[in-house]
């Protein structure tokens, strides 16, 4: 089957779950307590050995991944195919569409605010009987700019009625093809082979490499006095029995005899 796959990043989350689970199995917990070898140092061992135990579960690696991608590239597509632009379906896609929304809704405000200052400027004049010719500009005007407003306001409600009809419809246009239907089906097999990968990984690959770690740190054990050590413990010469390299022992010697003549 060629090089196994190497564990990518975002799957070592769900690796250090299945290593704490086989861990707090009964089987390895009796071992532990058995050959009193630290459960943290044990994890720590099988996090180091990642490349060794996930070989055991490649084929169900390659293909969780494989059918990963494709389900993500699907999703992709389809996502980028039915993302509408930020600005609105519609004419509001072209260049300046920007500038056309502001002066939509600005025109009728500013038209009615000058329509409001003419009409009281000119109206005022005329009630106070001066300056006639400029009061009948201002009063012109005033109503000129008061049908602006009237009609950049119907405009701007007709425009914005318009975009949202077309917002609707392309909503409900939007109905899942049989690409989709096919998309949809990957993803409880997503699941699928997820947990199927982690059993593999569980079974033949974490559990067996523990297993053979703590019979490695039992047969070890019993020689830790000796040459090799433990694989989980600190070695037996840090016990306080240690007396040093060119002593038998720690047991004191013996008091002198004193002799004749001596006190």
């Amino acid at each position: 089957m060629g090089r196994p796959s190497r564990l990518g990043d975002e799957d070592r989350s769900d690796y250090a779950s299945a290593l704490d689970e086989v861990i707090a199995s009964p089987e390895i917990r009796c071992l532990l307590e058995r050959s009193g070898a630290p459960a943290d140092r044990l994890r720590v061992r099988g996090l180091a050995a990642v490349a060794r135990t996930t070989a055991a579960a490649d084929a169900e690696y390659r293909r969780y991944t494989a059918l990963r991608l494709r389900v993500r590239g699907a999703q992709g597509g389809r996502r980028g195919a039915g993302a509408t632009p930020l600005s609105g379906p519609g004419d509001q896609e072209r260049p300046g569409a920007g500038v056309l929304a502001v002066l939509g809704v600005l025109t009728p405000v500013l038209a009615a605010v000058a329509a409001a200052t003419f009409l009281v400027l000119g109206y005022g004049l005329r009630l106070a009987g001066a300056l006639s010719a400029l009061a009948d500009t201002l009063v012109g005007a005033g109503w000129f700019s008061l049908v602006v407003a009237a009609v950049t306001a119907l405009v701007s409600v007709v425009a914005l009625y318009r975009t949202a009809a077309r917002q609707s419809a392309a909503d409900a246009v939007a109905v899942p093809g049989p690409s989709a239907a096919v998309d949809a089906g990957d993803v409880p097999a997503l699941a699928q082979a997820r947990q199927a990968w982690l059993v593999a990984l569980r079974d033949r690959g974490i559990r067996p490499f523990l297993l053979q770690e703590l019979a490695e740190a039992a047969v070890a054990a019993p020689g830790a006095g000796e040459s090799r050590g433990s694989r989980f413990s600190s070695p037996a010469f840090a016990g306080p029995d240690y007396s040093g390299p060119g002593f038998e022992g720690s047991t004191p010697p013996a008091p002198r005899q004193p002799g004749p003549g001596r006190p």
